[in-house]
């Protein structure tokens, strides 16, 4: 709907001491990472082995009502997810928790991120008889971690011996019938962290689900590592971790977490205060007033405004009622989706020399669309500061970004840009800054949309998936 990049998925799973309503603790779990997916949900629950569940395109309120949560039952384990989908197409068919039903017992399967490799390994259980019924990347898991159980005696084995033939980003959760098993690439390209309510153990992709749910933050998963939660408690198997270069995607921090989540150690918040301080420090402009878009860029503007001494306003009014999608009710009513999420406040900007602060320019399409709003609703000016580097490069590690055809900034030049998008100056993050981001000095982030230098090998091309194509012959 709108010219911004989007993530995968956020995962939430909880191991209960005892028979609970793990349905709810993870419905709860949910809504808060319901940022990181609007296109579809699920929740899957354990009851002594039998694992039940329900998922549908839409949002978590949408998908679940108190009668649908009542239905899954009590357990002692549960599984969520929300998506939206990089790979494979939106809709019911490739909703999460993917389940599947095997000789040595059932297990439900969410993650996040994306699979480089995942046609290829596809191809490879297809050729063997393997039967595939969605499109998207968590079969291909469910699929290999299953063969590996086959032939190991733990599901933890299993999942290390999928780990060593996937190549990507992925953190993974999963419920056998006596385990609640993570897994983190090796690489840390996507979050992953475990808290603890009582004696209840809760891993999520953020810290604002488990605080959502009252639970105390643990520690992150790190890169490689995997979690193990039964009836022993929890223990860790780091046989997968590697030494050498990590690589959190820098977007956790400009734009897919939540403001109030800490990250592999550093605060979200602080770290788009930090990147809009930059940015006023390397892109200085005369002006009246410093604006946010909502919701990201609201943090990098009060840094920009705190450094600059330029007073920090509410410019732009966020619909909070409208998701990712809308529906389309017919030429004749079709109106500027922009105006209906956002909305100038023209006591602010009228008259003023406006700064407006925003996470990043894709298409540049919703940005001009800002632009003219603001200048509409008088302001005499619009600066506009971006709290990242210019995209350059394609995505294979998590967001939409596939192709160079889209980005803006692979066609033009800096003025360029600020004069399609009718802006009167245009200012990006420098890309030497990005690792200032973070207050965890030791983090180490990908960066590879904005330089090209990917941390691991990527296809030399991207395979459309065949039954997502239309016939043309």
């Amino acid at each position: 709907m709108f010219d911004k990049i989007h993530e995968e998925c956020g995962v939430f799973g909880v191991y209960a001491e005892k028979k609970s309503d793990v349905a709810g603790l993870c419905y709860y779990g949910l809504f808060a990472l319901q940022h990181r997916g609007q296109e579809s949900c699920g929740i899957y629950v354990n009851d002594d082995g039998v694992i039940n569940g329900y998922k549908s395109a839409g949002i978590v309120n949408d998908v679940f009502n108190r009668a649908t949560l009542e239905s899954l039952g009590q357990g002692s384990m549960a599984l969520g997810h929300v998506r939206y989908g990089t790979a494979g197409s939106s809709g019911n068919r490739n909703a999460q928790p993917v389940q599947i039903n095997h000789i040595k017992g059932s297990m439900a399967l969410a993650y996040n991120g994306n699979i480089a490799n995942a046609m290829s390994l596809r191809e490879k259980l297809e050729s063997t008889g393997s039967i595939f019924h969605t499109t998207g990347d968590a079969e291909v898991i469910a699929y290999v971690v299953t063969r590996e159980r086959m032939k190991t005696g733990s599901i933890e084995e299993a999942v290390s011996a999928t780990m060593k033939q996937l190549v990507g980003a992925y953190s993974i959760l999963l419920m056998s019938p006596r385990k609640l098993v993570a897994a983190r690439d090796p690489m840390g390209f996507h979050p992953l962290c475990v808290g603890r309510k009582g004696n209840d153990y809760v891993i999520a992709s953020e810290t604002c689900a488990l605080d959502a749910v009252g639970a105390k933050f643990l520690r992150d998963v790190e890169p490689g590592e995997i979690i193990v939660v039964d009836e022993n408690g929890l223990r860790s198997d780091r046989s997968n971790c590697v030494e050498g270069k990590k690589s959190l995607c820098v977007f956790e921090f400009v734009y897919f977490a939540r403001p109030d989540s800490i990250v592999d150690g550093s605060s979200v918040h602080i770290a788009r205060k930090r990147a809009g301080a930059l940015l006023a420090l390397r892109h200085p402009v005369n002006a009246d007033v410093v604006i946010g878009t909502p919701d990201s860029g609201i943090d990098a503007a009060i840094g920009y405004a705190n450094e600059s001494g330029i007073p920090y306003a509410v410019g732009l009014i966020k619909n909070k009622y409208i998701g990712r999608t809308f529906i389309d009710i017919g030429q004749d009513y079709r109106m500027d989706r922009v105006k209906i999420k956002l909305n100038a406040v023209s006591a602010v900007v009228k008259d003023k020399r406006v700064v407006l602060v925003d996470d990043s320019i894709v298409r540049g399409t919703t940005c001009a669309r800002i632009v003219k709003m603001l200048k509409d609703a008088g302001a005499r000016e619009v600066h506009l500061r971006i709290s990242s580097p210019p995209f350059l490069y394609p995505c294979y590690f998590g967001t939409d970004i596939d192709s160079q055809d889209v980005l803006i900034a692979c066609k033009h030049t800096v003025e360029e840009i600020a004069q399609i998008v009718g802006a009167d100056s245009l200012g990006y993050l420098a890309i030497d800054d990005m690792p200032k981001l973070a207050y965890n000095t030791k983090l180490e982030i990908c960066d590879a949309c904005f330089t090209g230098d990917y941390p691991i090998e990527v296809p030399k091309e991207q395979k459309t998936f065949r039954f997502e194509k239309k016939i043309s012959e």
